[in-house]
């Protein structure tokens, strides 16, 4: 008979490997993007940063809210999730606060994958992010993205739909026109940049357009599913099945 043990006093459910920040923001969250359960072929749990709004975060990276993320990843941690990740690339800057606060895996943005796709590549990597004008040396510093590993950094903000869908939160988001902008935002990248090794999307907006962009320009994309997906394989192996 297998005998099962409580993890935590604090936690009454479990079967959730995954836990997500999300911002203080309403805008639609399509499939594909991280804001939506749907999403993923496991279940995950969700836990709201009050006050992290996209203007916060994004526009003055306040550094006051260092303090309801790390709220919210107690919060979050005492349900029982295995790890816990971002639901906006932004969420860097306070990566190494909320890892020292919690006893569990942190990966809060997708920038996190930098240093090993260099590894594998050893050539410049192409970043899609939500404001080009927003990512600074602060965001990569924090998640190990040193000065030798080159990167090409490509904005989404200035395309319509993209800024008042998520950007602006006007409520609606088109879908088919996003995937427009984001296609044509990677093969201007890449035309520019020919020797772009990978392309990583920053904004967690952004994997549902994630095949759409790789067969416009033909290199692996890496976003917050395949973080996620990557995670949670090392937080809950199984058995291997086959034959001899």
């Amino acid at each position: 008979m297998t005998v099962y043990r409580i993890h935590r006093k604090t936690q009454a459910w479990y079967g959730e490997s995954i836990g997500i920040l999300i911002l203080d923001a309403a805008y639609p969250c399509v499939p594909g993007n991280v804001g939506n359960a749907s999403t993923f072929p496991f279940p995950v749990r969700y836990e709201r940063v009050t006050g992290a709004s996209i203007d916060r975060l994004l526009n003055q990276q306040d550094p006051t809210l260092a303090e309801p993320f790390i709220q919210a990843a107690k919060n979050i941690q005492d349900q029982g999730v295995k790890a816990i990740t971002g639901a906006c690339g932004f969420m860097a800057l306070f990566q190494r606060e909320v890892t020292a606060a919690v006893e569990i895996p942190v990966f809060l943005s997708s920038l996190l994958q930098i240093p090993l796709i260099y590894q594998m590549t050893r050539k410049p990597i192409g970043i899609i992010t939500a404001n080009a004008s927003s990512l600074k040396k602060a965001h990569f510093d924090a998640v190990g993205v040193t000065p030798d590993i080159p990167v090409i950094i490509a904005g989404m903000e200035t395309q319509p739909e993209f800024s008042s869908a998520v950007l602006e939160e006007k409520g609606t988001l088109d879908s088919d026109k996003v995937q427009d902008e984001v296609v044509s935002t990677a093969k201007t990248m890449v035309n520019d940049h020919p020797d772009i090794g990978a392309v990583v999307l920053e904004c967690s907006d952004l994997p549902p357009y994630a095949h759409a962009v790789q067969a416009a320009v033909q290199r692996p994309v890496f976003d917050f599913f395949t973080m996620i997906q990557y995670i949670h394989t090392s937080l809950v192996r199984t058995p291997f099945t086959g034959f001899m």
